[in-house]
């Protein structure tokens, strides 16, 4: 409540109420708090250990990707109580992204439009500082993507090249094939694109001498037959996991006072995905039997909603929207409240 009430006004005034201003402040403050959190560590962390990939999570709260793309606060996150950390999306090449402004917020629907087009530091970069400051110590995921610039029948390649060269830092890979501000990336989601970029992906881990997981998140847009042959292929190609969902592009569940906003470009998040991204993670979970690991996330606003999820199917689940709208407070309630199933 003291974060919704004083806290973020305070920020977005300060900030000129521009949400991309307030979320670079935010991950660079954390960026240089390194040590300074340790003391808040045991306010916010929830021990609830589980096992899922062949990783050990502390808990099952995670931070999805978006909020740190380039990796900068990886020691911070830990500290509000995150159990894992999912960097990126990051692409081969460095690429600033769409056109300003390309974040909003809309607090009246507990949710935000973006449209931010993977901006990045690239592979490169993000291996490097990797090399010279360590991960963190939770499992980290990172989500590889497609540059801009490179053609969709060579977005194989772009793959690969982040693959190799993240290769000696991740504990798992999200392969992104279903942002929507990415021209033509969700066309590999398709079965025959797919298909050839998972083997692909799949004979570069092995030439790498590693079994590190790859994971493939999922548009909350798909159809049920979409989304089943997906997951067939997702089969067939030794996938670990699904992650579901991404944005979407419905505008569903946008709050009246909030209509304006609603053509603008981009993906919505929040609070309108809450019962897809559940009704995504129960489909994934009884096609395939179980079989494969689901990351939930959209809509993860409360212990509820992160109850939902693992109850559709989910062994995990993510947030970037609900901290993003109130603070970290909310990891340690939806932390505390998993735990005390």
């Amino acid at each position: 409540m003291l974060f919704d009430r004083i806290v973020r006004p305070a920020m977005y005034r300060l900030a000129y109420h521009d949400p991309e201003v307030v979320h670079e402040r935010t991950v660079t403050l954390l960026s240089r708090a390194g040590t300074a959190l340790r003391p808040i560590t045991k306010a916010y962390r929830t021990n609830d250990p589980t096992t899922v990939l062949g990783l050990t999570f502390p808990n099952k709260i995670g931070l999805a990707a978006g909020m740190d793309k380039n990796g900068r606060a990886l020691h911070a996150w830990p500290a509000l109580g995150f159990g894992f950390v999912e960097v990126g999306t990051v692409t081969r090449h460095p690429q600033p992204g769409n056109p300003k402004p390309r974040l909003f917020s809309l607090p009246a629907t507990d949710g935000v439009i973006n449209r931010m087009g993977f901006n990045n530091d690239g592979a490169q970069a993000l291996a490097d500082r990797l090399a010279a400051h360590g991960k963190p110590v939770v499992p980290l995921g990172i989500s590889i993507g497609k540059s801009k610039v490179t053609p969709l029948d060579e977005a194989v390649e772009d793959y690969r090249y982040s693959l190799r060269t993240l290769h000696p830092h991740a504990d798992y890979f999200a392969i992104n094939v279903s942002s929507p501000n990415t021209p033509g990336l969700r066309a590999l989601q398709d079965k025959s694109a797919l298909a050839e970029l998972l083997a692909e992906l799949r004979k570069t881990g092995t030439e790498l001498g590693g079994n590190t997981p790859l994971l493939v998140k999922v548009a909350p847009d798909l159809t049920d037959d979409a989304l089943a042959e997906l997951l067939e292929v997702c089969l067939e190609h030794g996938v670990a996991g699904i992650i579901a969902t991404n944005t979407t592009l419905s505008r569903e569940g946008i709050a009246p006072a909030e209509a304006a906003l609603a053509s603008e470009a981009g993906g919505l998040s929040g609070r309108p995905l809450t019962n897809r991204s559940a009704e995504v993670v129960r489909f994934v979970h009884e096609k395939t039997g179980g079989k494969l690991p689901i990351i939930g996330v959209g809509g993860i606003l409360g212990p509820d909603d992160a109850r939902r999820m693992l109850d559709a199917g989910a062994s995990l689940v993510q947030i970037y929207t609900g901290f993003a709208l109130h603070g970290p407070g909310l990891v340690r309630r939806v932390g505390r409240g998993l735990a005390a199933r």
